[in-house]
C-alpha cells in the first residue's frame, strides 16, 4: 500500500501525539528489535521510533532497511525520530488503515 500524500498527512496528524515505543542505541538495528517492531505494528499499526545519541546508525538508513526487510510504510522523519505505519494482518487491529483506506 503505497501512502498519498493527504494520507500521510493524516497519519502525521495522528502520530504528534505518540510516544516512541522502541529506542535505537549503541548496538543498532538487531533482528530482535526488527521483531518487535514487526509485532508492535501488527498490534498498533501506527508506531515512532527514536534514535538515541549514542547510535552510529543514520535516521534515513534504519528507515530504508526497515521499509525494506518489514514491508512497511515510513511517514515521516524529523531528526531522530521515525513515523512507521503498515496495515495489520489482524481485522480487529485495523483501525487506522481502515481510516486511511477512507482518505
Amino acid at each position: 500500500m503505497t501512502l498519498r500524500g493527504k494520507q500521510k498527512r493524516y497519519l502525521r496528524a495522528q502520530a504528534h501525539h505518540l510516544d516512541p515505543i522502541f529506542q535505537i542505541g549503541k548496538n543498532g538495528l538487531n533482528n530482535e528489535l526488527k521483531t518487535a517492531i514487526r509485532e508492535a505494528l501488527d498490534a498498533r499499526e501506527l508506531i515512532k521510533i527514536s534514535l538515541l545519541q549514542n547510535t552510529d546508525e543514520e535516521a534515513q538508513d534504519v528507515a530504508e532497511t526497515l521499509a525494506d526487510q518489514l514491508n512497511l510504510e515510513v511517514v515521516q522523519i524529523i531528526g531522530r525520530t521515525i513515523v512507521l505505519f503498515k496495515r495489520s494482518t489482524k481485522e480487529k487491529n485495523r483501525k487506522i488503515s481502515n481510516e486511511v483506506a477512507a482518505i
